[in-house]
């Protein structure tokens, strides 16, 4: 790891746009005592670097070693104050709060009327755009005046704004309540995947329906709504419950486009709503609507009126060609699919900084995927390999454990049987350290360990021995998870047909799902 890597300074210069740059250097010109200045020098030099390097700008002679931090965490203020002037970084809820500040500073000078006249506009403007913590602090500040008795308001002001606090902070509550379960269950699903048990299931269940709050939905605003919809997905998820996975999804999304506005001012959760909308549509195969839906997607980000900047546009780099690649998967058109790899990957490297590890390794477990189904086993385990050698990683416990097991029936499909048995050992280790030898990847290992016992003749009635025991799990609630990541049936029915896996995919689909 380099020091570009760690040092918060050049990476936040390395992340301005020339637009962003050219700006900070009129802000800071406009005093010309600063044109000569040591931070503005800094920065210079740090715009010019390609990695961090302390003994290049000590060299320089703009700077000694004991003022280096002093000037560099300046600099860094400077910058920040600097984009916060930046039109692109001002939205609804930085003018709320440029509102707030300005009303604060009019009060403090004794200005009482003026005050209150932009808090009263400001706070309407944040009940409108459903800015409630904001509008409570507008309320809050409102109290404070009205409660010296300088303004000589009204006898009903005082009632006002007590219901207006009360109706904001219990709405404040309850999206304090949502966004926490909906937080503390994705952190367990990033953890350990799909509930594995019984225990798990019930474990989940308590703990959900503990922790949500009571509610009536008519009484809910868009933000409390959100919030709801995205702790009931997350639930659905852990659960394997896609059916209510679309559901929840779609009403996420649906709200938004029944409030376009809001789209505007929360780009990043109409991405994410649509993402899990395409994911669970993944999971139910529904190839037309998932289309439809990616399209949508695609049209919105692209759209002239969709906000744009360095998050925004990870995300929307990460959703949409991650579900690209799904497409690709529903209906088994691997051989297609494989076309997206060289851009993404290319693409992956622009984002490196801004996309972190976890779906990095997902990216990869998909394209070996992709090469798998196709045939291609031998860069199916390229990409297998930098998921399992990553050592400085920590990713979801499922997505490591069957990286293991297609490791396994990768090098099997390849030929690679030289080193099977410390393969197997070492993925059998690997399965029992994480708690997660069920009984789909305890038959495979059982499988694979004694094909060295099988003959040639003998081998197609045991891939269909194999083929009846896993049949039997498909449809188990908790066995089922496994079959998400890995299609193993259909590659059992692949060697007993002697057809490509793909095709068996297809012929499945087109049998199953196509209208």
């Amino acid at each position: 790891m380099t020091k570009a890597q760690k040092d918060n300074l050049f990476l936040l210069v390395k992340s301005l746009t020339k637009s962003e740059k050219r700006q900070f250097k009129l802000y800071v010109g406009r005093l010309g005592v600063n044109t000569d200045s040591k931070y503005l020098n800094l920065f210079n030099i740090l715009d010019k670097l390609s990695v961090y390097n302390e003994a290049t700008i000590l060299k320089s002679g703009i700077v000694k070693k004991q003022q280096l931090a002093n000037v560099k965490a300046h600099l860094y203020k400077q910058i920040l104050i600097s984009l916060k002037l930046n039109p692109s970084h001002q939205n609804i809820r930085s003018q709320i709060r440029e509102q707030l500040d300005f009303a604060s500073i009019l009060y403090h000078k004794g200005l009482y009327k003026q005050s209150l006249k932009i808090l009263d506009k400001a706070k309407e403007v944040a009940i409108k755009n459903e800015e409630k913590n904001l509008a409570f602090e507008i309320v809050e500040l409102e109290k404070i005046i009205e409660s010296q008795y300088i303004t000589r308001s009204i006898s009903g002001r005082a009632d006002e704004l007590t219901v207006q606090a009360k109706e904001l902070s219990e709405a404040n509550v309850i999206t304090s309540k949502l966004s926490n379960l909906s937080l503390q269950l994705y952190g367990i699903f990033l953890k350990t995947g799909y509930v594995k048990n019984e225990a798990e299931s019930k474990w989940i269940s308590d703990y959900f329906y503990a922790r949500l709050p009571k509610y009536k939905i008519e009484d809910l605003g868009f933000r409390e709504k959100l919030w709801l919809y995205k702790a009931r997905l997350w639930y659905s998820f852990l659960m394997q419950d896609f059916l209510n996975c679309y559901k929840y999804s779609m009403k996420w999304v649906d709200l938004f486009y029944q409030n376009p506005n809001m789209i505007k001012l929360n780009p990043v959760f109409f991405l994410k709503g649509n993402n899990y909308l395409l994911e669970s549509l993944y999971f139910l195969k529904n190839k037309e609507k998932f289309a439809e839906s990616l399209r949508k997607l695609e049209e919105m980000a692209a759209s002239k009126t969709f906000p744009k900047d360095e998050n925004v546009e990870a995300l929307s780099f990460l959703y949409i060609n991650l579900n690209k690649i799904n497409l690709y998967f529903i209906d088994g058109s691997f051989e297609e699919g494989l076309s997206l790899i060289p851009q993404i990957e290319s693409d992956l490297k622009q984002f490196s900084d801004r996309i972190d590890g976890h779906h990095i390794m997902t990216f990869y477990y998909k394209f070996a995927s992709l090469h798998f189904g196709a045939g291609n086993n031998k860069k199916c385990i390229e990409y297998l390999e930098k998921i399992i050698l990553n050592k400085s990683l920590s990713m979801r416990e499922d997505l490591l454990c069957f990286a293991r097991v297609l490791n396994l029936v990768a090098h099997y499909e390849a030929g690679l049987d030289y080193h099977i048995d410390a393969l197997l050992r070492s993925t059998y280790k690997f399965l029992i350290k994480m708690n997660d030898l069920h009984e789909v990847q305890n038959e495979m290992i059982k499988f694979i360990k004694s094909l060295d016992d099988i003959y040639p003749q003998d081998l197609k009635k045991a891939f269909v021995k194999l083929h009846d025991t896993l049949i039997e799990f498909e449809d188990r609630p908790f066995e089922k998870r496994a079959f998400l990541y890995l299609d193993i049936i259909s590659w059992l029915e692949s060697k007993i047909e002697n057809k490509p896996v793909a095709q068996i995919i297809k012929d499945k689909y087109l049998a199953k799902y196509a209208s």
